[in-house]
């Protein structure tokens, strides 16, 4: 907590009276020894989440690591890791052990590919993921036969997207047996409150489609889900919630007020959300539009869309521009929520400009490598002797001729 009040620039008491309300959460397993507290929610910088793991055509431990170290570069506050491929256990490990931001899983995934498909097999892995250090897991608690019912009752164009959810409806509707993580939630909230691990409430039901937003299953599991989410803070168990995925602009902010009225101001973590399907190739920049409205709506924490979506496994530049994209989203909104400190960073940003000192506008970019480069490269490539201007205006520069006039008497 005084982590994170240092980090936010606010007073300790303010940190601990918002986790004590639930409306914030710090993901903090303290046998993640090397990570450093991070807190999401009311009041705070809205957070970024990278997402790396291995699939099965790609289980190389060695190229997640490479992501990570490109997450980290990019400054996002958090990291899931979604393996699918090699082993799992290893490469959470090896994630854990380099990774000094919070961690986070999706333990069914883990207990899909090791089919360890039954009750006791999938709290098993909950809890062996829980012991490696694991700061906050997906768990999608609100997959049951009542959302179910949902979906059957009002079919989708796209059924269902999460991979997680999926495999939850296929396992309950063959198995006819509810949803371990529902039925057995307090086994659950045991395990997360000895850890002190956060659980994110996963969103099994989101929509894939911006013409399945906001239908009967999407609601009925939300609806779980703040009932869940009462359940947990009564067990001492922090709770974020996570949100959709593929959303119409205009029923974005709808959406975001609607999660914090059912979930009683639980941190809410969204995917994008993205306003359009058409952009495969450009849904970082997608999600990155949809996100701003989503966090200036309330959404605290923003899962990273890189521009592989849709189309493959990100490489590690492809993770770099998924949160660069939405760091640039979460910050935007950090100023229209009028976050403490947001605004500061463009004024320092306007003066740099103001003042044609390239170096102090390239230090406080989002990304400086890049914006450095570009400058470097278009000032080398252009005729002209720029000096102090950019080669965009040269000598006809609006910022040099303009302080000039003015500044004569």
């Amino acid at each position: 907590m005084e982590t994170v009040a240092r980090d936010e620039g606010r007073a300790p008491e303010e940190i601990r009276t918002g986790l004590a309300q639930g409306v914030i959460a710090i993901p903090y397993n303290p046998l993640h020894k090397n990570s450093k507290g991070v807190g999401i929610g009311k009041g705070l910088r809205t957070k970024v989440n990278a997402n790396i793991g291995t699939s099965a055509d790609y289980p190389s431990v060695e190229d997640e690591l490479k992501k990570l170290d490109a997450s980290l570069r990019a400054k996002t506050d958090t990291i899931m890791d979604l393996s699918t491929g090699g082993n799992i256990t290893a490469i959470r490990r090896s994630i854990l052990m380099k990774c000094p931001v919070p961690i986070g899983t999706v333990p069914i995934y883990q207990a899909m590919v090791e089919k360890r498909m039954t009750v006791d097999g999938m709290f098993a892995v909950v809890e062996e993921q829980a012991e490696d250090g694991v700061d906050f897991m997906t768990i999608h608690c609100g997959v049951n036969f009542e959302s179910i019912g949902r979906l059957k009752k009002q079919p989708r164009l796209m059924d269902v997207v999460s991979r997680g959810g999926a495999v939850l409806v296929k396992w309950i509707l063959e198995n006819k047996t509810e949803n371990p993580f529902y039925q057995y939630f307090d086994r659950l909230l045991e395990i997360a409150l000895k850890y002190d691990v956060t659980l994110s409430l996963g969103d099994g039901m989101r929509p894939g489609s911006i013409v399945d937003a906001g239908d009967q299953a999407q609601i009925q599991e939300l609806i779980i889900l703040g009932d869940l989410t009462k359940r947990a803070w009564e067990a001492g168990v922090q709770v974020i919630i996570e949100g959709p995925g593929h959303v119409p602009y205009n029923q974005i902010e709808s959406q975001i007020k609607m999660q914090k009225e059912v979930c009683k101001g639980a941190p809410f973590y969204v995917l994008g959300p993205l306003p359009t399907d058409v952009a495969p190739g450009y849904d970082h920049i997608t999600a990155a539009i949809g996100g701003t409205l989503a966090a200036s709506a309330g959404a605290d924490f923003l899962c990273y869309v890189t521009p592989t979506e849709h189309l493959g496994l990100p490489t590690p530049e492809d993770v770099k521009e998924g949160v660069i994209a939405s760091r640039i989203a979460a910050h935007c909104a950090d100023i229209a929520k009028g976050v403490p400190g947001a605004r500061d960073w463009d004024v320092a940003m306007s003066r740099a400009r103001k003042e044609l000192n390239w170096g102090k506008q390239i230090q406080l970019a989002i990304d400086p490598v890049r914006a450095k480069e570009i400058h470097e490269r278009r000032t080398r490539d252009s005729r002209l002797e720029t000096g102090d201007t950019c080669s965009m205006c040269g000598e006809f520069c609006a910022m040099k001729i303009s302080s000039e006039a003015l500044s004569k008497k």
